[in-house]
């Protein structure tokens, strides 16, 4: 029996929802809101919070916004920084609250420096993990209760096993991974780490969210799939290897800068035959 093509969502300002509205609507797309992740958005997000409520209304698709990461890392051991991480992501868990989203994606400190180096002192690989269970353990707990799954993107990360293990010691249902594939092409270009179709089979059952964009590999491009270099066959071919009984399906998000281009995006991939 023919498998159905998984239904792909997007990312879109909540400024940008009525021109996509019904394009969301026909499918129940999934929709991810990046205005969240922002300082000053988070002081005072309530108007933000109508117009996305206003906009969705009739829509019934799962719901995330892009969480807090400006100004601190994960990782970070200066308790006064940490606090302040902490507070923003609380304040975005409020706005989830609110709108009904259940996910939250959050950023990876990680990169090619401690791909080499957490290794060479003793300590440092479970102190690295300690650190950031330590700064996300009140979302951790916020977020088992509320129902939100908070999703750890590489940003600059060259070895996909160094989040897992952070999932795998939080050992949460609050906390999964993300693969963002401009992201992986970039790192797989410049610093010989694995694919974006491999960083997605590393991720395995924790997989719970994917940053579709494409790239030349010499920058964070965030083009339509299609206008960079991405083998989008291999991407989701990885996908499909998903272990059976994961979970729900991965929010399947073209995060792209031109919101206008969302619908080609989509389109190129249908052609493809991977998504619809």
């Amino acid at each position: 029996m023919a498998t159905a093509l998984p239904v792909i969502g997007a990312q879109l300002s909540v400024l940008d929802l009525p021109a996509h509205r019904d394009w969301l609507a026909e499918k129940n797309r999934d929709l991810e809101l990046p205005e969240f992740s922002l300082a000053d958005i988070l002081r005072a997000p309530g108007p933000f919070i109508e117009m996305a409520q206003k906009a969705l209304d009739g829509w019934h698709g799962r719901l995330g916004i892009h969480g807090p990461y400006s100004g601190f890392e994960l990782d970070v051991r200066d308790r006064e920084i940490r606090a302040v991480a902490q507070a923003r992501l609380d304040a975005a868990l409020d706005v989830c609250d609110r709108l009904g989203a259940v996910q939250m994606v959050i950023h990876s400190p990680y990169d090619l420096w401690d791909a080499g180096n957490l290794d060479n002192t003793p300590r440092s690989r479970g102190a690295s993990i300690e650190a950031i269970l330590d700064t996300l353990a009140p979302a951790l707990r916020r977020g088992e209760d509320q129902g939100v799954t908070m999703v750890l993107e590489n940003i600059k990360d060259t070895d996909p096993a160094l989040r897992a293990a952070v999932v795998e010691s939080a050992a949460s249902p609050a906390l999964k991974l993300s693969v963002d594939t401009g992201h992986a092409f970039w790192a797989h270009r410049v610093a010989g780490a694995p694919s974006a179709a491999d960083f997605i089979r590393a991720a395995g059952a924790e997989l719970s969210h994917l940053h579709l964009q494409d790239s030349d590999g010499l920058a964070d491009r965030h083009w339509p799939p299609g206008e960079g270099s991405e083998n989008w066959q291999a991407v989701f071919a990885a996908l499909a290897e998903r272990p059976e009984g994961s979970g729900p399906a991965p929010h399947l998000i073209v995060e792209i800068r031109d919101f206008s281009r969302l619908r080609d995006s989509v389109a190129h991939l249908q052609a493809l035959g991977l998504g619809q």
